[in-house]
C-alpha cells in the first residue's frame, strides 16, 4: 500500500472513499503483486508490467479508468464510457451504486495478463 494513495483517498468524501477502497481491494485481489503509485501529481494508479487502472474522484462519482486498450471483454457491461478509446475505458461509480466485484476482478486479471504478454514480447519496431 502506498501512503500517497492513502492520502488521496482520505481527502475524498466518505462515500467516495468507500468506492476507492473497494476498487483498491479488488485490484489487489486480482493479483497481489500489483503496485500503487501516484501519477499526474495526485492520481492513484495501480500498475503491474504497465498501467492497470487509475482512480479519480469527481463531483458526483468516482471514475475507474481501465488501461485495457479497449480489448478486454466486458460481458457484464460494467464499462460506462470510452468504448472506442484506444488507450483506456472508464467505469463511473455513483453514490450507493454497487460495484460488480467479480466482473471487475476478471477485467483486472485480463489487463494484467495482457500487460505481461506485451512485456514478454518487447516493444514493436
Amino acid at each position: 500500500m502506498n501512503t500517497r494513495v492513502d492520502d488521496y483517498i482520505a481527502g475524498l468524501p466518505e462515500w467516495q472513499q468507500d468506492i476507492c477502497r473497494e476498487v483498491r481491494r479488488l485490484v489487489h485481489e486480482a493479483d497481489p503483486d500489483v503496485e500503487e503509485t501516484i501519477k499526474f501529481t495526485n492520481r492513484p494508479y495501480f500498475v503491474l508490467d504497465g498501467n492497470i487502472c487509475a482512480l479519480l474522484g469527481t463531483k458526483d462519482h468516482v471514475n475507474v479508468m481501465l488501461y485495457d486498450k479497449a480489448i478486454v471483454p466486458d460481458p457484464e457491461n460494467i464499462i460506462t464510457s470510452g468504448h472506442a478509446n484506444k488507450t483506456a475505458r472508464m467505469i463511473s461509480v455513483y453514490r450507493d451504486q454497487p460495484i460488480n466485484g467479480p466482473a471487475l476482478v476478471e477485467m483486472f486479471r485480463h489487463i494484467i495478463a495482457n500487460n505481461r504478454r506485451r512485456k514478454s514480447v518487447g516493444p514493436r519496431r
